[in-house]
């Protein structure tokens, strides 16, 4: 999960870019990056850190020009080294840079053949820098000193045959513009807008539409899966359906928990949907429980407050906020590692105990992954005196991998894998668990837009919609991406920091 931006403008766009990151900011914490053009010079900045703290007033005087990318990070493939904060940039052909929200599953075979067949060099561990290079290459073989707008397509063309897993990019072409593309599955969210000002008009790709509304841009509409829209330097704008095969089959978990709940994806709006997950909760509650006895639904903030609120109102129930949140710590699911997760969930949240004491209470989370925040939450909550917690679940049992740009690469690191209900329940401490349908989180979700055929459920189902993940690729994500493996990368990386500055 990252977030990317691109705005073409007859201005300067280094401000526009970093408000949109700064909005975006919930969709990566660990590194974030700026390119800009001015007059076929490029300008860059990115290292690790929030958008806050990478750019400072010299950085951004120095981002100078009217058409820009940016990015914010938050690793799934790869270190965490600043060698991989995008955008990345490759200068053959005409220079070429690149943001990149997603995970491509076949990138050891694209790296393989880079190498053999395209003659080009994968300088990190990235899978965008992979990417990257493949649309190069494919704008490479059109032959031209100067490209057109279908070389550009059929570019994207080839990313699309070539490419598999999930990918929402925006590429900066030198000279030429912007063109953004999305997975034929449209896996991960990508949108555009316009805004029409004195000197002409002004275009924006961003992967969610609150940065277009931070902006004052209009949103357009989302970009198909398998599309590619480009945004050219002289204002104007192309759109082309770039795959021979769609199938929109965007990312479930997007509406439960990554997307801010004031976006709208793929015209289903994240506000709404989750009001409707409250709703079938509640139902299913009153299903199986006509007699409970909850006094009070709290939320843990931030993303699950409205379905709390719904579920509350559906029972009869009284809502309270009964935990504060400290706004200066991360969201502990993207905490680079499990020691950092439960370091910070006392950091991050107090109970408020007389909202507790006494009280059979029912939490209410967006989902429960590793199972580590729910369970320090579900203690916090009997120590300010609940008399029983019970804890309510948005979503499903996660009990498979995300291989589409989602840091849940292992199994035996998600609290339900091969566990039930009642095992996790125990796990964590609660005296009673409920968790969503499947169907009903697909129904709630589906009723913004009816019109969609399918989503990835793969982290509650284990059905990956690209069709391409095998056990064995499976196998080797743990091996490479699993939380002792990065431990013991953030250590080497440590350990060589250290050897340099006692150098």
């Amino acid at each position: 999960m990252c977030g990317i931006i691109g705005i073409v403008a007859s201005s300067p766009v280094n401000q526009s870019i970093y408000d949109g990151l700064t909005v975006l900011q919930h969709r990566g914490q660990d590194a974030a990056g700026i390119m800009t053009c001015d007059n076929g010079r490029l300008h860059l900045r990115k290292a690790n850190g929030l958008v806050r703290d990478v750019f400072h007033t010299r950085h951004m005087l120095r981002l100078q020009g009217t058409m820009g990318i940016g990015h914010v990070r938050y690793p799934t493939a790869g270190c965490e080294s600043s060698a991989e904060a995008q955008p990345l940039y490759v200068n053959s052909p005409y220079g070429i840079s690149l943001a990149h929200n997603g995970n491509l599953t076949n990138a050891d075979s694209l790296k393989q053949e880079l190498f053999q067949d395209d003659l080009r060099h994968i300088n990190t561990e990235s899978d965008s820098e992979i990417l990257l290079n493949v649309l190069a290459h494919e704008l490479e073989r059109q032959g031209k000193l100067r490209m057109d707008i279908e070389d550009i397509f059929k570019a994207v063309s080839g990313v699309h045959r070539r490419c598999r897993g999930a990918y929402a990019a925006v590429a900066m072409i030198t000279g030429y513009g912007i063109v953004a593309f999305r997975d034929p599955h449209g896996i991960r969210p990508l949108v555009f807008g316009k805004r029409v000002t004195p000197a002409g008009n002004e275009y924006i790709a961003a992967s969610e539409s609150v940065s277009l509304d931070a902006l004052d841009f209009d949103l357009l509409r989302d970009v198909a899966p398998g599309e590619a829209v480009f945004m050219t330097i002289d204002g104007n704008i192309h759109t082309r359906q770039c795959a021979q095969e769609t199938m929109a089959s965007p990312c479930i978990f997007e509406y439960v928990y990554l997307a801010r709940p004031d976006s709208i994806i793929d015209n289903i709006s994240v506000y709404k949907a989750r009001l409707r997950m409250g709703e079938k909760l509640a139902e299913k509650i009153c299903r199986i429980r006509p007699d409970h006895d909850i006094e009070v639904v709290i939320p843990i903030p931030d993303t699950s407050r409205t379905s709390a609120l719904q579920l509350a109102n559906n029972l009869g129930v009284k809502y309270r906020e009964g935990f504060i949140k400290n706004r200066y710590i991360g969201r502990t699911f993207i905490m680079p590692g499990q020691q950092e997760r439960k370091k910070s969930v006392r950091q991050k949240l107090n109970a408020i105990d007389l909202e507790f004491k006494g009280k059979n209470v029912l939490l209410v989370d967006d989902s429960i992954v590793r199972g580590t925040t729910s369970k320090q939450i579900i203690q916090m909550a009997r120590d300010a005196g609940a008399r029983s917690v019970y804890f309510a679940s948005a979503a499903p049992p996660v009990r498979y991998p995300n291989v589409y740009g989602i840091d849940m690469p292992s199994s035996n690191e998600l609290i339900a894998h091969e566990r039930t209900e009642e095992e996790v329940s125990e796990a964590i401490g609660a005296d009673w668990i409920i968790f969503q349908e499947l169907d009903d989180l697909v129904d709630a979700v589906r009723r913004g837009n009816p019109g969609l055929q399918d989503f990835d459920t793969s982290v509650f189902t284990g059905r990956y919609v690209t069709g391409d993940v095998s056990s064995e690729y499976l196998d080797q994500l743990q091996r490479l991406r699993s939380d002792a493996v990065k431990k013991e990368r953030r250590t080497a990386r440590d350990q060589v920091i250290d050897l340099h500055n006692s150098a």
